[in-house]
C-alpha cells in the first residue's frame, strides 16, 4: 500500500492506512511461534544463535517451555505486532517525524498502556513500521516479508539512543500464526 498524503491531524488516520498497510487489523500477530537468530554486540553475526519462541503479546513470550516473566522485549514486541494501536486504552498522539537511513517517517506516541511512553515512526509511503524509541533504545526494523496475509519487518538491530550504538541484532527466519496455545505452555 502506499500513502501519499502527509500527516493527518489526527492520529487515527494514520493508525489506519499502518494497520492496512500490515495486512488489516484480522491479520495483526497476536499468537505466533517464531524461529529466530540474534547475537549481541555492535556487528551482526552470521548466523545468529537460534531459539524458537512463542509470543502472545503483551503479556506472554516463551523461549522453549519457560515464560519470561517481566521481561521489557515483551512491549516493542507488542508494538511491532502493532497490537499496541489496537488496544483501547492505548493514547496515541502525533509526534515531530524523524528521518532513518534519508526515508522520512511519520511519530506516533503511545501512553496509557505502556510506561515509559512509547515511540513509534512509519515510513510515510509504505505505511510500515521503520523504528521504535523506547526507554534507552532505537529498535531499526527492515526486510520485509509477507507471511499469512501479514506483512512483517523479519529484521531488527537496537540501537543504545545516546551513542546510537549497536548493540543487538534480530532476524526471524520462519513464523507461525497459531490460534491456540501449544498445550507444553502454560499462561
Amino acid at each position: 500500500m502506499i500513502c501519499d498524503h502527509a500527516t493527518s491531524a489526527e492520529p487515527e488516520t494514520l493508525v489506519k492506512d499502518v494497520i492496512a498497510a500490515a495486512g488489516g487489523k484480522d491479520k495483526l500477530l497476536k499468537l505466533f511461534r517464531m524461529e529466530e537468530r540474534y547475537n549481541w554486540g555492535s556487528e551482526r553475526k552470521s548466523p545468529g544463535k537460534p531459539r524458537t519462541s512463542v509470543v502472545e503479546p503483551p503479556k506472554y513470550w516463551w523461549k522453549g517451555t519457560k515464560e519470561r516473566g517481566k521481561e521489557p522485549a515483551k512491549t516493542p514486541t507488542w508494538a511491532w505486532t502493532l497490537g499496541a494501536l489496537t488496544d483501547a486504552k492505548s493514547q496515541i498522539a502525533i509526534i515531530p517525524d524523524v528521518t532513518e537511513n534519508k526515508t522520512p517517517l511519520d511519530g506516533l506516541r503511545i501512553t496509557g498502556t505502556i510506561e515509559p511512553p512509547l515511540d513509534m515512526y512509519f515510513d510515510k509511503k509504505t505505511r510500515r513500521l521503520v523504528r521504535i524509541d523506547w526507554r534507552k533504545d532505537i529498535y531499526v526494523f527492515s526486510e520485509w516479508r509477507t507471511y499469512d496475509g501479514t506483512v512483517y519487518s523479519s529484521k531488527c538491530i537496537i540501537y543504545k539512543r545516546k551513542t546510537r550504538t549497536p548493540w543487538f541484532h534480530h532476524e526471524i527466519i520462519k513464523l507461525d500464526r497459531l490460534t491456540e496455545l501449544p498445550k507444553n505452555l502454560k499462561r
